[in-house]
């Protein structure tokens, strides 16, 4: 049976879809697709907008996806798709990035390949860190930079209710994830689980032999022993996710990190995130972050972090979204209060003035689109210095 025909039950308009799900594999998009409750039809979309979506619903939320270009990955790819979802689409709340990651195994938590890893505060950090920014001073010393917000406060209540769940019952996201991939038998197929003999963690030190895509070849003495559990559903830990744009292949930077920071698993999109599209990450382990990494488990392991999406998403009720300024709103007030207020007080150039009347020329107004294209003025700056021509 193939997926739901597109087909909403009433005219849909850019400021009803309230959250924005970003991810950055075919496979992950494929996922998200499947998650959602209801297709609906897609809308218009300004021509410097070049992401392509996928629109629904969840529970009582309207939701918009978007997937980075195909072989264009990294913070500043998901930057950009963030960026022009919010200018688009400007009634968004919150988002999550939703997707796969490697799994940093060890410490207190027996993380394995399909597991889920959702991010949230640690210490100093607000769920993620930027594990490629800092400075190097005196005698080589790295220090890093790179600490992002944390999620928003109704994310994380909604972590709360379902940690909370967990306590009492059985969150069975691979059960989860069965019930909605009915609707899709291809992607039911593709997404099946690889099974325990797949999911081999070696020694840190011992790199993958061989050359080839299976660790046929490698010595399963060096692989470490790890208790069986008693179920194949994945299990979901929360901490701390570290980003960046380097593909983590090796098994001893892997453990030299997580000494470091104690951190869960590795990704590459949610620093470019954090600080102008506030959400939550959830990652789907198909790796280990060493030399051994191939895509067996990508795909159940990005099906797994929807099918924890979709329990979040139904965890929050419609109405604590309701009364939650839109993300554009949040930022024209970050800007005004924050340092960027600085804006406001810069001359504006006839050239910007130009590019404001441009930007203002089509309806109905959009200032995060505005100050999209004026590159470093503030929304509010633009609605500002449009009103005070305007009156001239």
């Amino acid at each position: 049976m193939p997926l739901p025909p597109p087909g909403s039950p009433r005219l849909m308009k850019h400021a009803d879809y309230t959250v924005g799900w970003i991810c950055a594999l075919p496979i992950e998009k494929a996922v998200a697709e499947v998650a959602l409750d209801v297709r609906h039809d897609p809308l218009s979309q300004p021509s410097k907008d070049s992401n392509n979506y996928s629109l629904g619903s969840i529970g009582a939320h309207n939701v918009v996806i978007a997937c980075l270009p195909a072989g264009v990955i990294g913070t500043s790819s998901a930057a950009a798709v963030a960026i022009h979802m919010l200018s688009t689409f400007c009634g968004i709340k919150f988002g999550l990035m939703v997707g796969i990651g490697g799994g940093v195994p060890g410490g207190e938590k027996d993380i394995r390949l399909g597991d889920v890893v959702v991010s949230t505060p640690v210490r100093t950090f607000g769920g993620v860190v930027q594990y490629d920014l800092g400075k190097t001073v005196e005698d080589g010393l790295f220090i890093r930079t790179g600490s992002s917000n944390k999620p928003p406060a109704v994310l994380l209540s909604a972590v709360s209710s379902l940690r909370a769940k967990q306590l009492k019952e059985d969150v069975n996201l691979a059960t989860r994830w069965c019930e909605l991939a009915l609707k899709c038998p291809k992607l039911q197929e593709t997404t099946i689980y690889p099974g325990t003999e797949h999911d081999q963690l070696f020694e840190a030190e011992y790199d993958h032999q061989g050359g080839g895509l299976t660790c046929e070849l490698c010595d399963v003495s060096r692989s470490l022993p790890r208790p069986v559990r008693s179920s194949e559903e994945p299990e979901i830990h929360y901490g701390l996710i570290a980003s960046g744009n380097q593909v983590i292949k090796n098994g001893s930077m892997r453990e030299s990190f997580r000494k470091e920071l104690h951190m869960l698993c590795f990704e590459m999109e949610a620093a470019g995130l954090m600080d102008n599209f506030p959400c939550l990450v959830i990652r789907g382990i198909c790796d280990y972050a060493d030399s051994h990494k191939n895509k067996r488990w990508q795909p159940y392991a990005a099906a797994t972090a929807a099918a924890y999406a979709t329990e979040l998403l139904q965890t929050i009720p419609g109405s604590d979204v309701s009364d939650i300024r839109p993300v554009v709103d949040q930022d024209l007030e970050s800007k005004v209060t924050g340092k960027k207020a600085k804006s406001l007080g810069r001359v504006w150039s006839p050239e910007e003035d130009n590019s404001l009347k441009i930007a203002t020329s089509t309806k109905p107004l959009d200032w995060a689109h505005a100050s999209l294209i004026l590159g470093n003025r503030s929304p509010f700056a633009c609605q500002k210095r449009f009103e005070k021509l305007v009156g001239a």
